[in-house]
């Protein structure tokens, strides 16, 4: 929390003013009691407003109840409000983010939007999954990607219809946002260099590949020649290497993690896809293992609960297996649901993270 929120809150008259305002900023810093009724209220609450000499403060709800006050009976209706009110909050700032030249910044998103600059990071992470930041990255690499695959377009008319304001910019982030350069992504990897290999494990045979960034694919399958074509498929004029004895020992890394959960991943990778995906591949990866989530708790995770077929095809498109486990995502009664590479792969998986559990 920084000084400045601190401040405006700091005195019984400053958070009076708050209450008196319904200030939604001032929500998360301290709540009010009121001792004729025995309730306490959020300081945005639409409650009555109680006479002052009637109001004390407390610094959490925890600490209001603790003192023998109830949650107001309008808190349910009041979250259900404050809840749309976020929602429209945060679609408002995705929305500048995605009609500006320039990313805005965080203070002046805040400003645009009506709230403190801290109240509104957490308040759009809280929604989105994702910070102002990384939202306005993705997007930018979204819709880059789809500028470059527009028929007839040249790299520079890409780059300014994705946003960018001038070459340098761009030319500065572009490896970050596509993995490689522009020109190699328009024409399906020409120039560029995957590293792959293919092995085998208990879950049959398994692709490691590699791009600049990091890792791009980890592939499951019952044939290793279906495998390479699916990495052949993604960048078609890529230069596919084959793996030397250094990235052997990353595909045996990849390997063990998915023998024995216990190990654990921990790889740089190369994760590309559109702004929702991302934010359900970062749920995804916050699973710990030997547990299990359905798709309507990570739709409520990501502050989208009405979205449990959107994260179900967000799992579907993930390229990269374990490392972003999908497979820890099950139906909400528990059933085991489709996975890319295999139902009875899911299963054992699940298995072998549970038994870890057990055991530990």
């Amino acid at each position: 929390m920084t000084s400045n929120a601190l401040s405006a809150y700091a005195t019984d008259d400053l958070r009076w003013q708050a209450v008196q305002a319904r200030d939604l900023n001032a929500d998360g810093h301290f709540v009010y009691a009121v001792r004729t009724t025995g309730v306490y209220c959020r300081p945005s609450s639409s409650a009555r407003r109680p006479k002052r000499e009637n109001v004390e403060f407390f610094a959490s709800a925890q600490a209001a109840e603790a003192a023998g006050y109830r949650p107001s009976r309008r808190a349910k209706g009041d979250q259900t409000s404050a809840a749309a009110g976020r929602a429209d909050l945060v679609a408002q700032a995705c929305r500048l983010i995605e009609a500006s030249e320039t990313p805005p910044n965080l203070d002046q998103l805040a400003a645009q939007i009506g709230l403190s600059p801290f109240h509104f990071q957490r308040l759009f992470k809280a929604e989105i999954g994702l910070t102002p930041k990384a939202y306005a990255s993705a997007y930018r690499a979204r819709k880059l990607r789809e500028e470059l695959h527009a028929p007839n377009a040249s790299v520079t008319d890409a780059i300014y219809g994705a946003g960018f304001s001038s070459n340098s910019r761009f030319y500065e982030i572009s490896d970050q946002l596509l993995g490689m350069q522009a020109r190699d992504y328009r024409t399906g990897g020409a120039g560029s260099a995957i590293r792959f290999a293919v092995g085998q494990c208990s879950l049959g045979a398994i692709l490691v590949a590699q791009s600049q960034r990091g890792i791009c694919a980890i592939l499951l399958g019952d044939d290793p020649e279906v495998l390479v074509r699916q990495v052949q498929d993604q960048f078609p004029k890529a230069r596919l290497l084959g793996a030397d004895t250094a990235f052997e020992q990353l595909v045996a890394q990849v390997v063990g993690f998915i023998e024995a959960p216990s190990l654990g991943l921990n790889l740089p990778l190369d994760v590309r896809g559109t702004a929702f995906q991302e934010r359900v591949w970062q749920a995804l990866r916050a699973i710990p293992p030997g547990t299990t989530v359905s798709y309507a708790e990570i739709a409520e995770r990501i502050g989208a609960p009405g979205a449990v077929r959107a994260v179900a095809q967000a799992c579907g498109a993930n390229r990269l297996a374990v490392a972003i486990p999908c497979h820890r995502v099950v139906r909400r009664n528990g059933d085991i649901s489709g996975y890319r590479w295999g139902v009875e792969r899911k299963r054992e998986l699940l298995k072998r993270e549970a038994g870890h559990r057990d055991t530990t």
